[in-house]
Order: C-alpha cells, then structure tokens, then sequence
C-alpha cells in the first residue's frame, strides 16, 4: 500500500463502533484519520460513550483541513464527505473508507482508492482478524444500518458464507 493516511467517513466508524470492532482499524492500518467535521458528526449522539471510544482508540486521529474551503467544492455531499474527501486530497490518502454512494461516486472520478465498512470486514476476515462476516452484517443492519441487498450477498460470497 502507498504510504499516504487512511481517512475515515463517519458511517464506517459508527459501524465499527457499534461492533465493538474500533481496533480492527489500527490492526489493519495502523492509524486512521477523520476530518472535523466527522468528529463532530460521530459525537453528535451519545456523545459521552462516544468520546470515549475515540479517547480509549488513540490510532483513530481528528485531523483538521489545511484549507477548510476545499469541502466546500463537493456540491451534494454532507460536510463530513465533503472534509473526507478534500483531505484525502490534502494528504494523498492510500484509502479513503466511506459508505455512502454520493460521496463514494466522487471518490471514484478522484481516482481515490476506496473501500467501505463491508469492505473493512472482508479485509479484516481475510486477516484473520474476525472469524465470519455475516453476524457483523447482520447486527449492523439490525442497527439500522442500510446495505444494498447485492452489496451483502457479493460480500457474503467473496467471504465465502
């Protein structure tokens, strides 16, 4: 992998968090960062558990953007997305880790290597680092979480379940 940083979007981390997973990021990336505005988007509710999940996950890093007008290019997009993506810009992200369609079709006319929470559990199996995929899939949708239904069964399949 090229030796830029990982930036989170905050649906991945809210997955991760709500799987009690938050330490798979630093054993499959070392350290992650996530705009400001991600921050604040993530600590928006339960703001105290919260706080003290990115308190107790050190390898997870709120990062402000150089320029914060850069976001603002992203017509569409929430400021969370918009602040990912222009510092992956910024830093010259090796991954940008992000959910959402909008932000992720952006990604992609960036060039910018792209992956998602399903992604992140594929990765994280294919490591050895949790032993199935689908339980997580399936507590993160009992979260109310949205996959596309294709997403889950190519997913489920490449992880061989």
């Amino acid at each position: 992998m090229p030796a830029g940083p990982v930036i989170l979007n905050n649906t991945p981390l809210v997955a991760l968090w709500l799987l009690d997973q938050l330490p798979l990021l630093q054993h499959l990336f070392g350290q992650v960062l996530i705009p400001t505005a991600v921050h604040d988007e993530f600590l928006a509710i339960e703001q105290s558990t919260r706080q003290q999940a990115l308190a107790t996950s050190p390898w997870i890093q709120t990062t402000p953007l150089s320029n914060p007008q850069t976001a603002q290019i992203y017509i569409g997009l929430d400021r969370g997305e918009s602040e990912v993506l222009a510092l992956a810009l910024e830093r010259s992200a090796r991954l940008v880790i992000m959910d959402e369609r909008k932000g992720r079709r952006y990604a992609k006319r960036l060039a910018l290597p792209l992956t998602g929470s399903l992604g992140i559990l594929l990765l994280a199996k294919e490591k050895q680092l949790i032993s199935d995929v689908a339980p997580a899939i399936e507590q993160l949708q009992a979260n109310n979480l949205y996959f596309d239904p294709q997403l889950i069964d190519h997913v489920l399949q490449l992880a061989r379940e």
